[in-house]
């Protein structure tokens, strides 16, 4: 596959998406811990390891093996005029066959947040899923008072679908999520939600 043979980077017009290094373990510890308090009620509980250099290489050699099968992109977002980590977008799932789709998941530094850079990498994340992967479908899911994610999702081009019950386990407790999906050729129109 042609990932196996150079490394993942995609860019937007203020970063760079690319997959975790090794390199990236500090800046990486230091944004999850600042950031703990504005992501815990969006994310599955941290194991007590979460910020260990093991369970980071983990997540770095995962990163690696899944890009080059192909079964996920895993990717940090680095600003470009400072090389500054501003938090991750993966997308995970991937499938093919008749399914050709993918599910989307994010996350972005408190003090990164509400600025654009989540839109810039979704869209750019969308865009080479469709174009470079041949996807037609992908798939992201959150809780349904998370109004910021929900907006976001559907300023990136997103349409409601409908709701899963006990979808994932976050912050300790399985959850019911709102699910929403991008299509390739998406001619439904703007969903309206309340």
């Amino acid at each position: 596959m042609l990932l196996a043979r150079r490394k993942l980077k995609l860019e937007t017009e203020r970063m760079t998406l690319r997959s975790p290094v090794h390199t990236d373990f500090r800046a990486w510890v230091a944004l999850r811990s600042t950031s703990h308090d504005f992501l815990a009620p969006w994310e599955p509980a941290w194991s007590e390891d979460h910020l260990s250099r093991k369970a980071f290489s983990n997540r770095v050699y995962w990163a690696n093996r899944s890009i080059s099968a192909g079964t996920a992109l895993p990717l940090f977002l680095i600003r470009r005029k400072d090389q500054v980590l501003l938090g991750a977008i993966t997308l995970d799932n991937i499938r093919r066959g008749p399914a050709m789709a993918g599910t989307l998941g994010y996350w972005i530094g408190e003090s990164f947040a509400r600025r654009g850079y989540m839109r810039e990498a979704i869209e750019t994340v969308v865009h080479y899923a469709f174009n470079h992967l041949d996807l037609s479908r992908i798939e992201a899911a959150c809780l349904p008072e998370n109004t910021p994610s929900r907006g976001l999702l559907e300023r990136s081009g997103f349409k409601y679908e409908g709701v899963a019950q006990s979808y994932l386990q976050i912050d300790g407790r399985w959850r019911t999520h709102v699910l929403y999906a991008a299509l390739r050729g998406d001619r439904r129109g703007k969903t309206i939600v309340s």
